[in-house]
């Protein structure tokens, strides 16, 4: 065979093969020889020659053979005299990653600890059961901050392992700019030879079909490696729209963990470590009694909000030089607060609930008495008797003109049932915080 012979059959390889995988895969590969069988080619890199060989080597003997240059096995490899690969820096990110974001200052409560749990596994560099670790939550609950603790953790212990963590969007426009300098290869290569890729955020690729497709290519080659995948989102891989259905199922396959909302403890022990952590480094620094208490109850949007109220606390502080005490905290966190004032309603309460047992709306006002409505029914009715001052009859309207002795019935029953039913019992408190989140 020669070079014509093998140009003519990779144009027909790529006809079997597709103009995508043709583009990545085929085209960049040249004739070396052919001899006793062996079908040698050259590929810009090792990595691509491999992957070439396990993946195209049928279809590529069979085009070879077809041209008249039968081959039984199929050899692809950078050429001896490449100049030599560029060193790979351990530790590779988009942006500066945070030292505050370690594993030393994550508080743990009951909404996180299955998440950081996992995170400090996959810190340690040893193989796990579960590949990807995907993280999902809504904002300022943590995500962000377990990955990079995962980063930091492997850069200081483990510093021989290569590392990558950046965002979703950083992933696409880094992947647009190497398709207009034409350095796809290199591309690859970059991503496709770490040890553990961390992308937050990946619902930004939703509906970017050339992102996505890269994206479920380079997962599956580090994946099928044993590399590790850890991935976060706002949401779990099923509620993220216009995400490939195979690209779900791949995020769906290894462990998703939600981050709840935090609860009051949780919110009073990360506002604890602020304080202490503050108070080492500025001694004078002084806060009254219950101040945390009363921003731990006030403020439940999110850690990133109420790490930012003592923040400002702290500049309050140290500028004004007195103690600081409930009445100040309230003048000068006046806007927060006022933010963080939520009147849930009924109406709130009954979606939240559908949308946890997958329910439509008009089954909260139906006569239907399936359990399997009947009983979120009560749950939604129980919930809105506790979470709001609204009274049975009002209650009762509010669920299709029910009688006020129907919703008393649901109260007391799914009051009964926490009791004997865990189901019941986490279903209320999940619903709970989500609700007061």
């Amino acid at each position: 065979m020669t070079d014509a012979g093998w140009a003519a059959a990779k144009g027909s390889i790529g006809r079997d093969v597709g103009a995508h995988n043709y583009k990545a895969w085929i085209e960049p590969l040249d004739f070396r020889s052919l001899e006793d069988g062996t079908l040698r080619l050259v590929s810009p890199t090792d990595f691509i020659g491999r992957w070439v060989v396990q993946n195209f080597s049928d279809v590529i003997l069979q085009h070879v053979a077809a041209a008249g240059a039968p081959a039984t096995r199929l050899v692809c490899a950078a050429a001896p005299a490449a100049a030599p690969a560029r060193p790979v820096p351990a530790m590779r990110t988009e942006n500066p990653l945070d030292r505050r974001f370690t594993f030393d200052s994550f508080v743990v409560g009951k909404s996180n600890e299955l998440a950081h749990a996992a995170a400090r596994r996959v810190a340690t560099g040893d193989s796990v059961s579960f590949n990807p670790l995907f993280l999902h939550g809504g904002v300022g609950l943590g995500k962000t901050h377990l990955m990079q603790a995962i980063a930091w953790e492997l850069a200081d212990k483990q510093p021989e392992i290569r590392v990558m963590f950046l965002s979703a969007e950083q992933f696409m426009y880094r992947f647009v700019q190497a398709l207009r300098d034409k350095s796809t290869m290199d591309f690859k290569h970059l991503f496709r030879t770490v040890d553990v890729l961390l992308v937050d955020d990946v619902q930004f690729i939703a509906g970017k079909e050339s992102t996505q497709e890269e994206f479920f290519h380079t997962f599956n080659a580090l994946v099928d490696q044993g590399k590790q995948v850890v991935i976060s989102a706002d949401r779990s891989p099923a509620q993220i729209g216009d995400l490939e259905e195979r690209i779900t199922s791949r995020l769906q396959s290894g462990l998703v963990v939600d981050l709840h909302p935090a609860d009051y403890e949780l919110r009073l022990g990360v506002l604890q470590h602020r304080v202490d952590t503050f108070a080492a480094r500025h001694p004078d620094f002084r806060i009254a009694d219950g101040v945390l208490e009363f921003l731990a109850a006030r403020i439940s949007t999110s850690i990133r909000v109420l790490e930012g109220a003592v923040t400002r606390l702290f500049a309050y502080g140290d500028l004004v030089k007195r103690e600081i005490t409930v009445e100040q905290a309230t003048d000068v966190l006046g806007d927060l607060l006022r933010a963080s004032e939520k009147k849930l309603t009924i109406d709130e309460i009954m979606k939240k609930t559908c949308e946890h047992y997958n329910l439509r709306m008009s089954d909260m006002t139906s006569s239907r008495r399936s359990r399997s409505v009947a009983r979120p029914r009560q749950m939604a009715m129980y919930l809105s008797k506790k979470l709001t001052p609204r009274s049975y009859p009002e209650i009762g309207r509010k669920f299709g003109g029910k009688d006020h002795t129907t919703v008393l019935y649901a109260v007391r029953k799914i009051e009964e049932l926490m009791a004997t039913d865990q189901q019941i019992a986490e279903d209320a408190e999940l619903l709970q915080r989500k609700l007061e989140s």
